[in-house]
């Protein structure tokens, strides 16, 4: 492992190892208007969601790396506090792409992109018509982190107004993972597609209060065969089977096979084990759970060789 001070590297260098390490970041597709009306386009990965209520975007045009000096969207929410954040979809990567460009002051990225700009309610800032989602926003603060080369400005951003287009959406009218198709930044020319089987859930520790992996048995938190994820899944569950559970699971064919096949304990935990991680990677938790306490058994019942 090597260890890396920041004051020690190159600002590229750093940002660099910051891009790479930090990701995959969501995209803000940012539109502004400067003082005379005039529109700017351009994306953003130094950005998320911070709040619900209220509803706060934050995203950051940081300062030319090369001499230090702002950027458009920087001076335009400057002088006019009003954005319109997208998200970016694989659809529209490419052109999104596009946009980050420096033109010149006054080009319009909308026009350089090939985007459709449609009238916003409640900015100024016009939409990006092929975006699935924008969001109006009022800029509330926009607080600089550093006046140097590089340094970030954090746009602190109240969303005043949701568009969602009807194709991103699902049957009960909520927006839909997979068709949503986002795309995220990583580093130098790299993105990732959040699709197909790119995407995985996690049941989340909200309703429920796991006994956590330190309450794992010592044979099961020391598995050469089960991953930290694996172990994670197993310690997120609020109760173990029940031994009637248990002991029923284990006339099922393919543990009575196991046992039967072994009467070392060390290699027929090997066998469970493996067993149990065919079960997590269906998200069979509890299953999981039945097979791996089977190890406590001697023999299970029904097995030709009792």
């Amino acid at each position: 492992m090597i260890h890396l001070k920041p004051e020690e590297l190159s600002i590229p260098d750093l940002q660099r190892t910051l891009q790479f390490a930090v990701g995959p970041r969501p995209i803000a597709l940012a539109s502004t208007v400067d003082r005379d009306g005039r529109v700017n386009l351009s994306p953003f990965s130094f950005y998320n969601v911070f709040s619900t209520n209220p509803p706060i975007l934050v995203f950051s045009p940081a300062l030319r790396g090369r001499d230090g000096s702002s950027k458009d969207t920087l001076q335009n929410v400057l002088a006019v506090p009003e954005v319109v954040i997208h998200s970016v979809s694989h659809a529209m990567v490419e052109q999104t792409s596009l946009s980050s460009t420096e033109y010149a002051t006054g080009v319009n990225e909308f026009a350089k992109a090939g985007f459709t700009a449609i009238p916003s309610t409640h900015v100024q800032p016009p939409r990006v018509a092929e975006a699935p989602v924008a969001m109006e926003c009022e800029v509330i603060e926009v607080k600089a982190l550093g006046d140097g080369p590089s340094a970030g400005n954090l746009v602190i951003c109240e969303v005043k107004l949701i568009h969602i287009h009807s194709s991103v959406l699902d049957e009960e009218g909520r927006l839909d993972q997979n068709q949503l198709d986002l795309v995220g930044r990583l580093g130098g020319d790299w993105y990732v597609r959040a699709n197909g089987d790119a995407l995985f859930e996690v049941e989340k520790p909200i309703a429920t209060r796991g006994i956590g992996v330190d309450a794992l048995p010592p044979s099961i938190q020391k598995s050469t065969i089960l991953s930290g994820n694996d172990l994670g899944r197993l310690g997120n569950v609020e109760m173990l089977p029940t031994e009637e559970e248990i002991a029923e699971f284990a006339t099922h064919r393919r543990i009575r096979e196991i046992f039967e096949q072994t009467s070392d304990r060390i290699e027929r935990r090997e066998m469970l084990h493996h067993y149990a991680k065919e079960a997590l990677e269906l998200s069979k938790v509890k299953k999981a759970w039945k097979i791996l306490l089977t190890d406590r058994l001697n023999a299970p019942k029904g097995s030709p060789n009792l």
